[in-house]
Protein backbone atom coordinates (compact mmCIF):
# COMPACT_ATOMS: atom_id res chain seq x y z
CA UNK A 1 0.00 0.00 0.00
CA UNK A 2 2.87 2.37 0.75
CA UNK A 3 4.86 1.58 -2.40
CA UNK A 4 4.76 4.11 -5.22
CA UNK A 5 2.81 3.22 -8.36
CA UNK A 6 5.92 3.31 -10.54
CA UNK A 7 7.68 0.82 -8.22
CA UNK A 8 4.61 -1.45 -8.17
CA UNK A 9 4.52 -1.52 -11.98
CA UNK A 10 8.31 -1.77 -12.28
CA UNK A 11 8.31 -4.76 -9.91
CA UNK A 12 5.69 -6.76 -11.81
CA UNK A 13 7.36 -9.95 -13.06
CA UNK A 14 7.75 -10.55 -16.77
CA UNK A 15 7.47 -14.30 -16.31
CA UNK A 16 6.51 -16.37 -13.31
CA UNK A 17 3.77 -18.86 -12.39
CA UNK A 18 1.10 -16.18 -12.38
CA UNK A 19 2.05 -15.01 -15.85
CA UNK A 20 2.19 -18.56 -17.18
CA UNK A 21 -1.22 -19.35 -15.71
CA UNK A 22 -2.78 -16.26 -17.28
CA UNK A 23 -1.23 -17.12 -20.63
CA UNK A 24 -2.65 -20.63 -20.31
CA UNK A 25 -6.09 -19.02 -19.91
CA UNK A 26 -5.71 -16.86 -23.02
CA UNK A 27 -8.18 -19.15 -24.79
CA UNK A 28 -10.92 -17.65 -22.58
CA UNK A 29 -10.17 -14.03 -23.56
CA UNK A 30 -8.00 -14.30 -26.68
CA UNK A 31 -5.54 -11.45 -27.12
CA UNK A 32 -7.04 -9.35 -24.33
CA UNK A 33 -4.13 -9.50 -21.93
CA UNK A 34 -0.60 -8.32 -22.53
CA UNK A 35 1.76 -8.51 -19.60
CA UNK A 36 2.71 -4.83 -19.51
CA UNK A 37 5.47 -4.34 -16.95
CA UNK A 38 7.63 -1.33 -16.21
CA UNK A 39 6.11 2.08 -15.59
CA UNK A 40 7.82 3.93 -18.45
CA UNK A 41 7.12 1.13 -20.90
CA UNK A 42 3.47 1.07 -19.83
CA UNK A 43 3.15 4.81 -20.45
CA UNK A 44 4.66 4.50 -23.92
CA UNK A 45 2.53 1.48 -24.84
CA UNK A 46 -0.75 2.99 -23.64
CA UNK A 47 -0.25 6.51 -25.00
CA UNK A 48 1.87 5.86 -28.08
CA UNK A 49 4.02 8.74 -26.86
CA UNK A 50 7.70 8.70 -27.86
CA UNK A 51 8.74 12.13 -26.66
CA UNK A 52 10.69 11.50 -23.45
CA UNK A 53 9.75 14.86 -21.93
CA UNK A 54 6.06 14.12 -22.47
CA UNK A 55 6.43 10.61 -21.05
CA UNK A 56 8.03 12.18 -17.99
CA UNK A 57 5.13 14.64 -17.57
CA UNK A 58 2.54 11.89 -17.89
CA UNK A 59 4.40 9.77 -15.35
CA UNK A 60 4.66 12.64 -12.88
CA UNK A 61 0.94 13.41 -13.23
CA UNK A 62 0.01 9.74 -12.76
CA UNK A 63 2.17 9.53 -9.64
CA UNK A 64 0.58 12.71 -8.29
CA UNK A 65 -2.92 11.29 -8.83
CA UNK A 66 -1.96 8.01 -7.17
CA UNK A 67 -0.55 9.83 -4.13
CA UNK A 68 -3.64 12.07 -3.81
CA UNK A 69 -5.60 10.63 -0.87
CA UNK A 70 -8.74 12.20 -2.27
CA UNK A 71 -8.56 9.76 -5.17
CA UNK A 72 -9.29 6.06 -4.87
CA UNK A 73 -6.34 4.54 -6.70
CA UNK A 74 -4.37 3.52 -3.61
CA UNK A 75 -7.44 1.93 -2.09
CA UNK A 76 -7.98 -0.03 -5.30
CA UNK A 77 -4.44 -1.44 -5.19
CA UNK A 78 -4.91 -2.29 -1.51
CA UNK A 79 -8.17 -4.09 -2.35
CA UNK A 80 -6.53 -6.22 -5.02
CA UNK A 81 -3.75 -7.10 -2.59
CA UNK A 82 -6.30 -7.99 0.08
CA UNK A 83 -8.07 -10.34 -2.34
CA UNK A 84 -4.78 -12.04 -3.00
CA UNK A 85 -3.87 -12.38 0.65
CA UNK A 86 -7.23 -14.05 1.23
CA UNK A 87 -6.35 -16.72 -1.32
CA UNK A 88 -2.84 -17.33 -0.16
CA UNK A 89 -1.82 -19.70 2.57
CA UNK A 90 1.09 -19.02 4.90
CA UNK A 91 4.26 -19.98 3.20
CA UNK A 92 2.97 -19.39 -0.31
CA UNK A 93 5.95 -17.30 -1.28
CA UNK A 94 8.41 -19.98 -0.30
CA UNK A 95 6.27 -22.59 -1.98
CA UNK A 96 6.19 -20.66 -5.24
CA UNK A 97 9.92 -20.08 -4.99
CA UNK A 98 10.62 -23.78 -4.49
CA UNK A 99 8.39 -24.75 -7.35
CA UNK A 100 10.42 -22.52 -9.65
CA UNK A 101 10.09 -23.31 -13.29
CA UNK A 102 8.54 -26.71 -12.73
CA UNK A 103 4.92 -26.99 -11.65
CA UNK A 104 5.37 -30.32 -9.93
CA UNK A 105 2.41 -30.56 -7.60
CA UNK A 106 3.25 -34.05 -6.35
CA UNK A 107 6.18 -32.69 -4.35
CA UNK A 108 3.96 -30.19 -2.51
CA UNK A 109 0.57 -31.80 -2.37
CA UNK A 110 1.09 -32.92 1.23
CA UNK A 111 1.23 -29.27 2.27
CA UNK A 112 -2.10 -28.37 0.71
CA UNK A 113 -5.55 -28.59 2.19
CA UNK A 114 -8.31 -27.67 -0.27
CA UNK A 115 -10.95 -25.35 1.14
CA UNK A 116 -14.38 -26.71 1.84
CA UNK A 117 -16.92 -25.74 -0.83
CA UNK A 118 -18.65 -23.29 1.49
CA UNK A 119 -15.42 -21.45 2.32
CA UNK A 120 -14.36 -21.45 -1.35
CA UNK A 121 -17.75 -20.11 -2.42
CA UNK A 122 -17.58 -17.35 0.18
CA UNK A 123 -14.07 -16.38 -0.94
CA UNK A 124 -15.34 -16.25 -4.53
CA UNK A 125 -18.13 -13.91 -3.40
CA UNK A 126 -15.75 -11.65 -1.49
CA UNK A 127 -13.40 -11.43 -4.47
CA UNK A 128 -16.36 -10.34 -6.57
CA UNK A 129 -17.23 -7.62 -4.06
CA UNK A 130 -13.60 -6.52 -3.99
CA UNK A 131 -13.72 -6.07 -7.77
CA UNK A 132 -16.88 -3.98 -7.38
CA UNK A 133 -15.24 -1.84 -4.68
CA UNK A 134 -12.06 -1.36 -6.72
CA UNK A 135 -14.18 -0.32 -9.72
CA UNK A 136 -15.97 2.23 -7.53
CA UNK A 137 -12.72 3.58 -6.06
CA UNK A 138 -11.05 3.97 -9.47
CA UNK A 139 -14.12 5.76 -10.83
CA UNK A 140 -14.70 7.99 -7.80
CA UNK A 141 -17.94 6.37 -6.62
CA UNK A 142 -19.10 5.29 -3.14
CA UNK A 143 -18.69 1.58 -2.55
CA UNK A 144 -22.28 0.60 -3.13
CA UNK A 145 -22.76 1.37 -6.84
CA UNK A 146 -23.41 -2.23 -7.70
CA UNK A 147 -25.59 -1.42 -10.72
CA UNK A 148 -22.91 0.72 -12.35
CA UNK A 149 -20.35 -2.04 -11.80
CA UNK A 150 -22.57 -4.74 -13.28
CA UNK A 151 -23.24 -2.58 -16.36
CA UNK A 152 -19.51 -1.89 -16.72
CA UNK A 153 -18.69 -5.60 -16.82
CA UNK A 154 -20.04 -5.71 -20.35
CA UNK A 155 -17.31 -3.25 -21.36
CA UNK A 156 -14.44 -4.91 -19.49
CA UNK A 157 -11.38 -5.60 -21.62
CA UNK A 158 -7.59 -5.98 -21.42
CA UNK A 159 -6.27 -7.09 -18.02
CA UNK A 160 -9.63 -6.40 -16.32
CA UNK A 161 -11.41 -8.91 -18.56
CA UNK A 162 -8.61 -11.44 -18.05
CA UNK A 163 -8.95 -11.00 -14.28
CA UNK A 164 -12.67 -11.76 -14.44
CA UNK A 165 -12.04 -14.71 -16.76
CA UNK A 166 -9.46 -16.11 -14.33
CA UNK A 167 -11.85 -15.55 -11.42
CA UNK A 168 -14.52 -17.59 -13.19
CA UNK A 169 -12.05 -20.33 -14.14
CA UNK A 170 -9.74 -20.83 -11.18
CA UNK A 171 -11.87 -19.56 -8.27
CA UNK A 172 -15.25 -20.62 -9.61
CA UNK A 173 -15.41 -23.51 -12.04
CA UNK A 174 -12.27 -25.37 -11.02
CA UNK A 175 -12.95 -25.80 -7.29
CA UNK A 176 -16.76 -25.53 -7.27
CA UNK A 177 -17.94 -27.02 -10.57
CA UNK A 178 -20.60 -25.83 -13.03
CA UNK A 179 -22.96 -24.50 -10.33
CA UNK A 180 -20.29 -22.25 -8.81
CA UNK A 181 -22.53 -19.19 -9.07
CA UNK A 182 -25.41 -20.85 -7.22
CA UNK A 183 -22.98 -21.99 -4.51
CA UNK A 184 -21.57 -18.47 -4.16
CA UNK A 185 -25.03 -16.90 -3.91
CA UNK A 186 -26.10 -19.52 -1.37
CA UNK A 187 -22.96 -18.99 0.71
CA UNK A 188 -23.50 -15.24 0.81
CA UNK A 189 -27.21 -15.54 1.65
CA UNK A 190 -26.56 -17.92 4.55
CA UNK A 191 -23.28 -16.43 5.63
CA UNK A 192 -24.12 -13.24 7.51
CA UNK A 193 -22.67 -14.60 10.76
CA UNK A 194 -19.74 -16.17 8.92
CA UNK A 195 -19.01 -12.88 7.19
CA UNK A 196 -18.68 -11.14 10.55
CA UNK A 197 -15.83 -13.51 11.32
CA UNK A 198 -14.26 -13.51 7.86
CA UNK A 199 -10.96 -11.65 8.02
CA UNK A 200 -11.05 -10.31 4.46
CA UNK A 201 -14.64 -9.10 4.77
CA UNK A 202 -13.83 -7.39 8.06
CA UNK A 203 -10.98 -5.58 6.31
CA UNK A 204 -13.02 -4.35 3.34
CA UNK A 205 -16.43 -3.68 4.91
CA UNK A 206 -15.37 -0.18 5.95
CA UNK A 207 -15.37 0.80 2.26
CA UNK A 208 -19.07 -0.13 1.94
CA UNK A 209 -21.40 2.62 3.23
CA UNK A 210 -24.06 1.89 5.83
CA UNK A 211 -24.77 -0.57 8.60
CA UNK A 212 -23.48 -4.13 8.80
CA UNK A 213 -26.81 -5.33 7.41
CA UNK A 214 -26.43 -2.89 4.49
CA UNK A 215 -22.89 -4.11 3.82
CA UNK A 216 -24.02 -7.74 3.76
CA UNK A 217 -26.86 -6.70 1.47
CA UNK A 218 -24.42 -5.02 -0.91
CA UNK A 219 -22.34 -8.18 -0.99
CA UNK A 220 -25.40 -10.30 -1.78
CA UNK A 221 -26.53 -7.78 -4.43
CA UNK A 222 -23.09 -7.85 -6.04
CA UNK A 223 -22.82 -11.64 -6.29
CA UNK A 224 -26.37 -11.93 -7.60
CA UNK A 225 -25.76 -9.00 -9.96
CA UNK A 226 -22.70 -10.48 -11.63
CA UNK A 227 -24.16 -13.97 -11.96
CA UNK A 228 -25.97 -13.17 -15.22
CA UNK A 229 -22.87 -11.77 -16.91
CA UNK A 230 -20.61 -14.52 -15.59
CA UNK A 231 -23.02 -17.26 -16.58
CA UNK A 232 -23.29 -15.90 -20.13
CA UNK A 233 -19.50 -15.49 -20.32
CA UNK A 234 -18.91 -19.10 -19.29
CA UNK A 235 -21.50 -20.34 -21.78
CA UNK A 236 -20.19 -18.16 -24.62
CA UNK A 237 -16.69 -19.55 -24.19
CA UNK A 238 -17.86 -23.13 -23.59
CA UNK A 239 -16.16 -23.16 -20.22
CA UNK A 240 -16.43 -26.31 -18.15
CA UNK A 241 -14.56 -27.57 -15.15
CA UNK A 242 -12.75 -30.05 -17.38
CA UNK A 243 -11.89 -27.58 -20.16
CA UNK A 244 -10.24 -25.29 -17.60
CA UNK A 245 -8.46 -28.19 -15.93
CA UNK A 246 -7.18 -29.47 -19.28
CA UNK A 247 -5.50 -26.13 -19.95
CA UNK A 248 -3.92 -25.92 -16.50
CA UNK A 249 -3.03 -29.55 -15.92
CA UNK A 250 -0.46 -29.32 -18.67
CA UNK A 251 1.56 -26.99 -16.45
CA UNK A 252 1.13 -28.91 -13.22
CA UNK A 253 2.74 -32.30 -13.13
CA UNK A 254 0.63 -34.77 -11.19
CA UNK A 255 -2.59 -32.72 -11.13
CA UNK A 256 -4.69 -35.01 -13.30
CA UNK A 257 -8.03 -35.64 -11.66
CA UNK A 258 -7.18 -33.66 -8.52
CA UNK A 259 -9.15 -30.53 -9.31
CA UNK A 260 -9.61 -29.30 -5.75
CA UNK A 261 -5.89 -29.69 -5.10
CA UNK A 262 -5.11 -27.98 -8.39
CA UNK A 263 -7.28 -25.03 -7.29
CA UNK A 264 -5.52 -24.94 -3.90
CA UNK A 265 -2.13 -25.08 -5.59
CA UNK A 266 -3.04 -22.11 -7.79
CA UNK A 267 -4.28 -20.24 -4.70
CA UNK A 268 -0.93 -20.49 -2.96
CA UNK A 269 1.39 -20.10 -5.91
CA UNK A 270 -0.11 -17.29 -8.02
CA UNK A 271 -1.30 -13.71 -7.45
CA UNK A 272 -3.28 -12.95 -10.60
CA UNK A 273 -5.76 -10.63 -8.85
CA UNK A 274 -3.03 -8.35 -7.52
CA UNK A 275 -0.89 -8.57 -10.69
CA UNK A 276 -3.68 -7.59 -13.09
CA UNK A 277 -5.19 -5.21 -10.52
CA UNK A 278 -1.99 -3.13 -10.43
CA UNK A 279 -2.01 -3.12 -14.24
CA UNK A 280 -5.63 -1.90 -14.26
CA UNK A 281 -4.89 0.92 -11.81
CA UNK A 282 -1.81 1.94 -13.82
CA UNK A 283 -3.84 1.97 -17.03
CA UNK A 284 -6.52 4.16 -15.48
CA UNK A 285 -3.98 6.57 -14.01
CA UNK A 286 -1.95 6.92 -17.21
CA UNK A 287 -4.93 7.39 -19.52
CA UNK A 288 -6.28 10.06 -17.18
CA UNK A 289 -2.88 11.71 -16.74
CA UNK A 290 -2.22 12.03 -20.47
CA UNK A 291 -5.42 14.07 -20.79
CA UNK A 292 -4.48 16.34 -17.91
CA UNK A 293 -0.95 17.39 -18.88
Amino acid sequence: MSASIFKLVDDLPENNLTVRMLRALDFVAPGQWTNLVGFERTIKELTGEKDEAMVQKVGERAIHLYNDKGQGYRNAVWLYGTAEAMSTMIGAASLADKVGESWSMLRFIRWLTPKADRAQALDFGIKTVIEMLAFCKINGMPGDHVGDFVKALGHYKDEALMRMAALICVDGLLPLGPDFLDKAIDAVKKGSKTLEEHEAFRQIEGLIPGSHAKKVGVMRETVEGVSGWMGKFAKKHHLTQQSVADRLEGFVEGAEGKLDYLAAFIDVSTNYYEHTGIQSVARSLILRAVNEV
